[in-house]
């Protein structure tokens, strides 16, 4: 896995050994970013269930001021920590090694611009994840929420969260579910 662009591009990132962590990939993350880019420089970026920080990092290299990474497992947190000393993304970065519920708390933004949440498909954490966010108050009107999911989830229990669907972009393997605040 690498940097698709930016300051930090082809700067290749370290992954968790094992299937506990599904890592995007580079065609589908650049897919992603392409879509994203305007929204990208100068925001305050979210990345939950963060795995290796892939997500976070990319969004830092093109142009992202701040980004938090929320991860539980310990592999992982330390994959993202590595990867933020080689992408010199350490300032710019804050890591919170909690459970989403606690993390989400411990997030103290006016607004925050993006949030990208891909937690493991079959936990039940899409649910639980929105409950939390729709009481967050750096969570605006303004604030987009990127759901990565498996094709066959259907999301609109979101609207029961005060969110609405505003995109879907498939992939051969899974998707990407665009939210905002109703």
């Amino acid at each position: 896995m690498r940097v698709i662009a930016g300051s930090a591009r082809r700067l290749v990132l370290v992954t968790p050994d094992g299937e506990n962590t599904r890592p995007t990939q580079d065609r589908i993350k650049e897919t992603l970013f392409n879509m994203i880019q305007n929204e990208i420089p100068g925001c305050v970026f979210v990345d939950l269930f963060a795995g290796s920080g892939g997500i976070g990092i990319e969004a830092l290299s093109r142009g992202a001021v701040k980004a938090y990474f929320v991860e539980n497992a310990a592999e992982p947190y330390k994959c993202i920590q590595t990867n933020l000393h080689t992408t010199r993304f350490e300032e710019a970065a804050t890591v919170l090694k909690q459970d989403v519920t606690l993390a989400l708390r411990g997030i103290h933004e006016k607004e925050v611009d993006i949030i990208y949440l891909d937690p493991p498909y079959e936990a039940g954490l899409y649910d639980r994840t929105l409950v939390q966010l729709q009481e967050m108050p750096y969570v605006t009107e303004n604030t987009l929420l990127i759901a990565e999911a498996p094709l066959d989830m259907d999301f609109d229990f979101a609207e029961a969260f005060g969110f609405k669907i505003v995109k879907e972009k498939e992939y051969k393997t899974n998707k990407h579910v665009f939210l905002k605040r109703v």
